[in-house]
């Protein structure tokens, strides 16, 4: 079971939107927050992001960094921090390419990017991305984080010389940059300092929990039973498992349960019954009522919504 993808999937409403940016100093924009988490890959020259809230410093880029803004924080990208900025109001989208380009500025250096938003149900969003820095900054220059460095170049010879095939592969690639970006900071982190998700997920007790909760939410885990998978005493299980998830194994697993209801509710037309058995209830009526206090719709009501947004 890949946690990752499973928590990340949980959370996806759509696809990803993106543009091809193109700036030639003097050049400054604007981008105001976006419904889920955004991201910036330089696939060309240098700029500047300077995050809008006092007292954060902005941060220099260069080809091939990789920017994903957790909770699409609205921030100005430009080629000098002073430089003034303008609101993104010119995208333009064309049938015959993949993404929305844009381009600004006057007539100096130029940097190419690619700006976009994954679009991420922030309402409840999944611990392991709550926990994420607000900004994280990837640098894929000197070997870095090769399968990511990978995939910016691939994405970066696809937007420079689109061919046959480039509007299935472009989004597809944009699709996957996610996963990358996540693995890379995971991995980042050193093993003496991770905390939180960066270290339950090599946990050698929390990791396996977790992966049991995931592939069986229906399961009636209890914390003893989670505890015998981890090999260790219920009450050092649950602040084990409590210190690095953020919460409680049983609420955890109630979180999950829902989580997996919303998804197929949102997915699937199955019936009730069906979703109510595959989330660990034993009758229609007592996922009602829970899936009701977690999400304060009704599961019709829920699907019915979702599939009219």
């Amino acid at each position: 079971m890949d946690i990752l993808t499973e928590a990340l999937s949980s959370m996806r409403t759509g696809q990803p939107a993106s543009v091809r940016t193109e700036g030639r100093a003097p050049w400054g924009l604007r981008l105001p927050p976006v419904v889920g988490a955004g991201f910036h890959v330089v696939l060309y020259g240098t700029c500047w992001l300077v995050p809008l809230e006092e007292g954060n410093a902005p941060i220099a880029l260069s080809p091939g960094d990789v920017v994903f803004l957790r909770d699409g924080r609205g921030h100005i990208l430009a080629d000098q921090p002073g430089t003034p900025a303008v609101y993104d109001r010119a995208s333009q989208f064309r049938p015959s390419l993949p993404i929305g380009t844009l381009s600004i500025g006057g007539e100096g250096p130029r940097t190419s990017l690619l700006c976009g938003n994954y679009h991420l149900d922030q309402a409840r969003p999944h611990p392991l991305v709550r926990q994420l820095p607000a900004i994280v900054h990837l640098q894929t220059r000197h070997g870095r984080h090769p399968e990511l460095s990978a995939a910016v170049q691939l994405l970066g010879a696809e937007l420079e010389n689109p061919r046959i095939g480039s509007t299935g592969i472009v989004p597809a690639l944009i699709d996957s940059l996610l996963l990358y970006i996540l693995r890379a900071w995971f991995e980042e982190q050193p093993p003496a300092t991770a905390a939180g998700w960066a270290a339950a997920l090599g946990d050698s007790a929390v990791a396996p929990a977790l992966t049991a909760i995931h592939q069986a939410p229906s399961t009636a885990w209890t914390v003893e039973s989670l505890a015998a998978r981890a090999g260790l005493s219920r009450a050092a299980f649950a602040r084990r498992f409590t210190s690095l998830v953020g919460e409680p194994p049983m609420a955890y697993l109630t979180r999950w349960r829902m989580t997996t209801a919303a998804r197929l509710l949102r997915e699937s037309e199955a019936p009730l019954t069906t979703v109510a058995a595959k989330t660990g209830y034993g009758s229609e009526y007592a996922f009602a009522k829970a899936f009701k206090r977690e999400f304060g719709l009704a599961p019709g009501g829920y699907r019915r919504e979702s599939r009219a947004a």
